[in-house]
């Protein structure tokens, strides 16, 4: 089974009947202003990890300050860099675990795993067995979710089960104006792409493996590392 948005992506009546591609929205939108799918440049993506770290409950970091208020954290990909910034004021523990995992090497060399290309536009990364159910070990609960479950383009938000403290180390990414359900809370927003949305959006003009609009992506794509601006 596999671990993250199960009640996003169980429901395909939902994702395909109750949410528009919001591709007007999308286009005026700030994070989109400059993007547009183009051609990519990818590398061969690396072996996954033989032996992802593991860790236990106490391992949670405590709440970033939030003071600054954002920091700045780059996605190294195989198909090229994403600029983020992360929301360390309205999401104090997720950005905490974020930067926690970053600097321990959590997701290098980890495979994104799912792109969905019908009513939902995610690409979903964080796994580092490639398989969906991975997590770090411990769990939180939903910070920053929007009451309307609206997701603009460029949005990077957490995954996680039907149970709202399983945030733990999956995360997707936003490339097209998306509705999201609100049951159990919704999903956490903790930062935005600010370059390289294009990447993303080229990847998901690529479809996914099978053609279907929920699976791996057809051009595979693996983050590198992650780097969190202290």
């Amino acid at each position: 089974m596999r671990r993250a948005l199960p009640t996003l992506f169980t429901l395909s009546a939902l994702a395909l009947a109750g949410c528009g591609s919001g591709e007007d929205e999308a286009a005026t939108d700030p994070a989109t202003a400059e993007a547009g799918a183009g051609a990519l440049s990818c590398e061969e993506p690396p072996a996954l990890p033989s032996a992802p770290a593991g860790y236990a409950a106490e391992d949670l970091p405590e709440p970033v300050s939030g003071d600054p208020a954002t920091l700045d954290a780059t996605l190294t990909t195989s198909c090229g860099d994403i600029e983020l910034e992360l929301y360390a004021q309205d999401a104090p523990q997720t950005v905490a675990s974020f930067a926690f995992l970053a600097q321990e090497g959590y997701w290098e060399d980890s495979r994104c795993h799912r792109l969905t290309t019908g009513g939902i536009f995610v690409l979903q990364c964080g796994d580092p067995t490639g398989s969906g159910s991975g997590s770090p070990g411990y769990g939180y609960g939903i910070e920053n979710a929007p009451e309307t479950g609206m997701y603009p383009a460029g949005t990077l938000a957490m995954a996680r089960t039907a149970d709202p403290e399983s945030n733990g180390g999956q995360f997707f990414v936003v490339y097209e104006e998306t509705m999201l359900p609100t049951d159990g809370g919704g999903y956490s927003i903790f930062g935005q792409v600010t370059e390289g949305l294009d990447i993303v959006q080229a990847l998901a003009e690529e479809g996914t493996e099978g053609g279907g609009s929920d699976g791996a992506p057809a051009q595979p794509v693996s983050i590198l590392s992650v780097d969190v601006d202290s």
